[in-house]
């Protein structure tokens, strides 16, 4: 551990990703999802939406190979499709049927959707689940994904994919906490500006987690 210590940058390499992925801190990933993200900001809205008929879906959240300054892909959804459209998310879907682990369908999905094909994809880990507002009981997949790879999206489902660096996400300092009123409620959500583009809602609140299990 001193030695990843004494090189900053090689606390953001995909193996010291995958070491930390596979100890997390916390707390057992089925017990915790209450105590992360913005789940805890938002204890009246987490009230409400546990009393809804959730549909099971998971993501993946890729984290690229580059050596000391590993990179995490995302996605920019169509504006076409009915549920989140427009937004930046991690590749995913509604996982199919009860044979299908989150697992299977995350790497599915992320086939299906940016081409990324399973060969290079090592699963390493889960967070703890996110339950949205619109209905879904999220389990986020952590991945550390081989370079070599050759992306091809589809257009039904994802206008544009790009890469964030993994230090830069994993910065707190880069975590801005927002406020709005949803339903008549004050829902709380971090969001971190990247370039053009920022990352909020649900992806921004799995974000958040992966930092306080793995890197706070």
């Amino acid at each position: 551990m001193t030695d990843v210590l004494s090189n900053r940058s090689a606390l953001y390499s995909a193996s010291e990703f995958r070491r930390r992925a596979l100890h997390q801190s916390g707390g057992p990933v089925e017990l915790s999802w209450r105590d992360h993200g913005d789940h805890i900001l938002n204890p009246d809205i987490v009230a409400k939406v546990e009393t809804f008929k959730l549909r099971d879906a998971a993501v993946l959240v890729p984290v690229v190979d580059y050596g000391d300054d590993a990179r995490v892909i995302f996605t920019q959804r169509t504006s076409t499709l009915r549920e989140h459209s427009g937004q930046i998310a991690f590749p995913g879907g509604k996982i199919d049927g009860a044979e299908e682990t989150p697992e299977d369908a995350a790497v599915r999905e992320a086939e299906e959707e940016i081409g990324l094909a399973s060969s290079f994809i090592e699963t390493v880990g889960r967070l703890p689940n996110y339950l949205a507002s619109t209905g879904f009981r999220i389990t986020p997949i952590l991945a550390v994904v081989n370079r070599g790879f050759e992306l091809k999206l589809n257009p039904d489902e994802v206008d544009d994919v790009f890469e964030v660096p993994l230090s830069f996400l994993m910065n707190p300092s880069n975590h801005n906490r927002n406020r709005r009123a949803v339903d008549g409620l004050d829902r709380h959500f971090y969001s971190m500006p990247y370039e053009t583009r920022t990352i909020w809602g649900i992806t921004a609140g799995i974000v958040r987690t992966l930092y306080e299990r793995l890197y706070a």
